[in-house]
């Protein structure tokens, strides 16, 4: 299964929508804490995969024993104008958006401009800030920052980077990392920025709950909360 453009529904209870609750990730752990709130449908970025193995089932399961929908969006959540890298994009206080993260063959990077430079550890610090997550930094020029390529989650391939060289860019931001990740990062000169998968994707998450609650405003939004496991500290 390609999982760039899929979205669907995991489990589809007959419920009326009165809580919905969001989050990255679906996991049991997410599960329980939407049975806690009285949640009638979580929404996430991710579905649990079949890759993941035995963890659908499991989830499936716990949806059904308590009566709760879950719908998933992946792809047309990281390429579209309030989505994923959009809404970090947002979050990382850019003035001019030149470029939005598309898919065509492949994923391709938004590309952000800041009016005036700025230093590095200035970007740095806002991202820890809004991700309330350590960043990895790897500064790999001289020059303060203006031109980012940005690619939320895993955005990390050495092509992706590359667009985002061709572009200009002194800065790239994603959200998973490799060897090759680095090593080309520092060959090509650029500046990377990496947080974790899960909290550079959740603003986009968070946008689309919006988006519902903009359709009914009588509807609960509750952000259900995910560990920075990602870390392993």
């Amino acid at each position: 299964m390609n999982l760039k453009m899929t979205f669907g529904f995991t489990y589809k209870s007959n419920n009326e929508i009165s809580t919905v609750g969001y989050s990255t990730n679906l996991s049991i752990e997410i599960i329980e804490q939407a049975i806690e709130s009285n949640v009638d449908l979580i929404i996430t970025h991710h579905d649990a995969w079949d890759f993941i193995h035995g963890l659908r089932n499991a989830c499936k399961n716990k949806l059904k024993e308590n009566n709760i929908s879950h719908f998933w969006v992946h792809g047309p959540l990281d390429f579209v104008d309030f989505g994923s890298c959009t809404s970090l994009m947002k979050v990382i206080e850019v003035d001019t958006i030149e470029k939005y993260s598309e898919y065509h063959n492949g994923d391709l990077p938004g590309v952000v401009e800041f009016t005036h430079q700025i230093d590095l550890d200035v970007l740095v610090g806002r991202m820890k800030q809004k991700l309330n997550e350590p960043i990895r930094a790897w500064k790999n020029n001289e020059k303060r920052v203006q031109k980012v390529g940005v690619l939320t989650g895993a955005g990390h391939s050495t092509d992706h980077i590359k667009l985002a060289v061709d572009d200009g860019c002194d800065t790239y931001i994603t959200g998973e990392a490799t060897l090759y990740t680095i090593q080309y990062a520092q060959f090509a000169g650029i500046n990377l920025l990496v947080g974790s998968h899960t909290f550079t994707e959740i603003f986009g998450v968070e946008s689309l709950a919006n988006k519902v609650k903009e359709s009914n405003d009588e509807i609960r939004l509750i952000q259900l909360k995910e560990e920075h496991f990602e870390l392993n500290h």
